[in-house]
Parts: structure tokens; C-alpha cells; sequence
């Protein structure tokens, strides 16, 4: 499996320098789309990435061997550096062939079901590629050369590295392949985003060998893990609670709904605030998931499937609206597979509703008379935390779900009989695994 991971260097003493750059390669961009959407039935019959750059550059360049062009790239541009020129035409058949594809789908779909026509693509802000020895050259630890249009030509300028960021790249990134910078703006700095490359094997263990890490992502605390085997043992529980942090969270929201009361239409600062909380509260999130995983040495990270379509209702509709499920689970599956773990999704349907005992719904909050809604009361009477019963079921799914796969459709068919709920995934808790295993075991 391969890995990227993008880290960027803020270059200094440079502010208006680049944009005369940035601007001719969109307008180069503009240039070869145009090109593209005109000639797309010539350029679509080719089969090959390269193979279509080639044609395209031959359409647009003139050379020895083709001193006459239908459309003159140089007349327009002049002295465009060649790699740079290649890195446009790449750039421009992926626009020209996602429209090309929309297109056929938009007049392939019945009229009646017909969304907008798709409408031409355009540049956007898209940023150059600088590759090395043609546009970027290492001068130094902390200093690059770039190829830039500078004084009505394309010329070098050296340009300084903050020092913060490449020892934070030497750091984490030592052994991995070095890709090519991009240049990017990001408010009014600029800077070179390096992509890090690396190759991963993941280990295959036999599903009864396999331990498994079981996560429940809540709204009420960060998130519950259950450290799980086959057989439906639980091995560990690890709990992430972050009060203050999702304190201050309230806080700060509580501070724009004042500014809303008060006719404030935008509250930029509020909410930077706001997004700068959040983002704690999930990065804190994702690394404290990971290293439970490497604590107790586990094969898999299970997570649940979150589907947030559809519009948000109830009195919590705020907090899902800010709830960072997906930016975790993201986080997670990242620095897993860095750590040989792999990652897997199970069903959320009722993984909080059933218990884990088999004994049916539970009950939450004021429905049981409880006094926080984290805890439930199963139909036995037993009282529990709501998302460490969740974290058991949904450990035990992606169990049944491996163990059911690695039987024949026949044998799988009676052993769904005599265990009814495995028929119904969205029905399977930790006592349905445990009857798995006896009917297995038998």
C-alpha cells in the first residue's frame, strides 16, 4: 500500500513575487482547455496519459519537425519553461475529460431526471507544479532556487526556507520518497507543499488471530475504545472525555449565537475560534485512538460508517453540525496504515440501541429516569454507559461480518438458522458473536 502525506515550507522575504507566476500558468491552463474541448475527438480515441499529453503538445508547440500548428502556444507565451508547459497540458485533459464525462452521463440519464447541464470547466485557482531541476533546484538546507516570471522573462530567484518547517520535515519525514513542490498561497504567505511518499505492508492475520480495536465516536465525550478478539473477549476499555476542551467549545459558540441575537450577519473571528476548538478536539481525538491501538498491539481500528446526508433535526442539531466524525475517522486510517494497522468499517444502525447482552432496546437519559444521557438501562435492568455498550456491538459486527465470509453459502446458511439476527446485520450485538462461536465451535 502506498502512503502520501502532504507537508508545506513557508518560503520567506518573497510576497508579490510569485503572482505574475501563478497568473500566466492559468491563463496557460485556460489556454490548452480550450484546445482540449476542441480537439477532444481526436484526443479521446488515445489511450495513455502521456501518449495524449504528447499529441496535445503537438497540436500547440511548434518544433523542427512540425514547424506549422493550429494553435500557437509560444505566440502567446513566450519563453514558457517546458516543464512547467507539461504540467499544464496535464492539468487541462483532467478538466476537458471530467466535463467530457459529465456530459456524456447528463445526456445518457432519462430527460425527465435531467439535473442543470454541466457547465464548461473552468481554470479555478489552481497552482503550478515545480519540477525539479527545470523550476526548483536545493541550494541548501534552508534555501531553494525556484524558476519564476520575474522582470518580463522566466528567471531564478533564491528564495529562504523557515527553518521551523524543514527541521519539522527532516524529523518525520526522513525516510520517505521527496515528490515535487507545489506552490500555494494561503492567505498572504506563500509556500512550497512537499508530498512524502512511502510504501506500506500490511500484515494478514487469520481473522481468529486478529485483535481488534472497537471505536465509538460520541457527541457527548470524544470517543470509547474496546480492545476485542474473536472469541468476544474485551481485553481493555479506554475512555476520552475532554471536558474543557468541549467547554471552551460552548463557549465560543455561545458567543456567536449572542453576536447573532445582536443582527450580526457574519462573524468571521467568532467562528475561526470556534473551527480552531474543533479541530483540537478531533486531532487530540484521532491521536489518542492510535495510540490506544499501539498500546495494546492491535490488527484493526473499527469504526463505524457515519452517513450525515439530510438535513439535521432535534436539539442537538447544532453539535452535529460541528461534530468532526469523518475528519477523525480520516486522521485515523492515515496514521494506522503509517502503523501497519488496518482500518474497517461496520453498519452504525443500532449499535447504541441494542444491548450487547441480546436482551433487546435500551433505554437513555430521562426515558430511564437517568440522570445523563451517556448511560442506559438495559431491558434486564442493568445500568451501563451508553457508548461502551455501543463500542462491544460494534466490535462484534465486524467479527461476524470476517467470520460469515470465510464460510461456504451453505454452511453459512445454517448457521444464520440457528443465530436469526446474523441474517439482519444492523440486529447483531456482542451476544450474537458468542453464539457464533458455540454454533462454530459445535
Amino acid at each position: 500500500m502506498k502512503l502520501s502525506m502532504t507537508y508545506r515550507i513557508r518560503t520567506k522575504g518573497f510576497n508579490h513575487i510569485f503572482n505574475e507566476t501563478v497568473r500566466l500558468y492559468r491563463q496557460a491552463v485556460s489556454f490548452f482547455v480550450d484546445v482540449c474541448l476542441k480537439e477532444w475527438n481526436r484526443i479521446s480515441v488515445i489511450q495513455g496519459q502521456k501518449i495524449r499529453s504528447g499529441f496535445v503538445e503537438s497540436l500547440t508547440v511548434k518544433t523542427k519537425q512540425n514547424p506549422v500548428v493550429p494553435y500557437d502556444f509560444s505566440a502567446k507565451f513566450y519563453k514558457f519553461p517546458s516543464y512547467l508547459r507539461r504540467a499544464v497540458i496535464a492539468e487541462a485533459l483532467g478538466k476537458a475529460s471530467s466535463y467530457q464525462s459529465n456530459l456524456e452521463n447528463w445526456e445518457a440519464a432519462e430527460p425527465e431526471k435531467r439535473g442543470a447541464k454541466p457547465s464548461l470547466p473552468q481554470t479555478g485557482f489552481v497552482y503550478p507544479a515545480m519540477y525539479r531541476s527545470g523550476m526548483f533546484i536545493r541550494t541548501g538546507m534552508y534555501q531553494a532556487a525556484v524558476k519564476v516570471f520575474i522582470r518580463n522573462t522566466w528567471d531564478w530567484v533564491l528564495v529562504d526556507l523557515r527553518k521551523s518547517d524543514v527541521d519539522y520535515i527532516e524529523h518525520h519525514c526522513a525516510n520517505y520518497k521527496e515528490c515535487v513542490p507545489t506552490l500555494q498561497k494561503r492567505g498572504k504567505k506563500w509556500y512550497l507543499d512537499f508530498v512524502f511518499q512511502t510504501a506500506v505492508q500490511l500484515p494478514e492475520v487469520s481473522i481468529k488471530d486478529t485483535r481488534i480495536l472497537a471505536v465509538d465516536l460520541g457527541l457527548n465525550s470524544a470517543c470509547t475504545c474496546s480492545v476485542m478478539t474473536s472469541e468476544g473477549a474485551v481485553l481493555g476499555r479506554e475512555f476520552l472525555s475532554l471536558p474543557g476542551e468541549y467547554d471552551s467549545l460552548e463557549h465560543a459558540v455561545s458567543h456567536i449565537k449572542h453576536a447573532q441575537k445582536l443582527c450580526a450577519r457574519k462573524t468571521p473571528g467568532l467562528w475561526k475560534q470556534a473551527k480552531g476548538i474543533n479541530d483540537d478536539i478531533a486531532v487530540k481525538t484521532a491521536r489518542f485512538i492510535v495510540d490506544t491501538a499501539i498500546k495494546y498491539d492491535v490488527d484493526c481500528i473499527v469504526m463505524e460508517y457515519l452517513d450525515f446526508a439530510g438535513k439535521k433535526r432535534g436539539s442537538k442539531k447544532q453539535r452535529l453540525h460541528l461534530w468532526r466524525a469523518k475528519y477523525v475517522q480520516s486522521m485515523v486510517t492515515d496514521k494506522a496504515h503509517r502503523n501497519t494497522i488496518r482500518v474497517a468499517r461496520v453498519c452504525a444502525w443500532n449499535t447504541s440501541r441494542l444491548a450487547f447482552d441480546g436482551s433487546g432496546r435500551v433505554m437513555r437519559g430521562k426515558e430511564a429516569d437517568l440522570p445523563s444521557y451517556s448511560l442506559c438501562r438495559f431491558p434486564t435492568g442493568k445500568q451501563y454507559n451508553c457508548d461502551l455498550n455501543a463500542s462491544y456491538n460494534i466490535g462484534s459486527r465486524y467479527y461476524i461480518r470476517e467470520l460469515l465470509k470465510t464460510l461456504p453459502a451453505t454452511a453459512g446458511q445454517a448457521v444464520a438458522a440457528k443465530v436469526p439476527e446474523l441474517a439482519h446485520r444492523s440486529r447483531c450485538t456482542l451476544s450474537s458473536l458468542i453464539r457464533l462461536n458455540a454454533v462454530l465451535a459445535a
